[in-house]
């Protein structure tokens, strides 16, 4: 005998837990895709916003060494 009482009461509840662990994996599964791609959308973010800060940072530097450049000896 496996244990006291009736393997029809115990067999839904059984059935019952595992179709609540498939459900929470896909969920998972699904929250840890989202956040891939959020991470990926931020890397994006990220690699333009470096590009803009070099790209101002090179004007400032151009229009700085131009300035010197007019000012110098002539």
């Amino acid at each position: 005998m496996a244990g006291p009482g009736s393997r029809y009461l115990k067999e839904p509840y059984e059935h019952r837990f595992e179709a609540t662990e498939k459900i929470m994996a896909l969920q998972f599964e699904t929250v840890e895709k989202r956040l891939e791609r959020i991470e990926s959308m931020i890397l994006g973010v990220e690699k333009r916003l470096w590009m803009t800060v070099f790209g101002v940072v090179g004007v400032i530097l151009s229009q700085a060494v131009q300035s010197l450049i007019e000012f110098g000896p002539k």
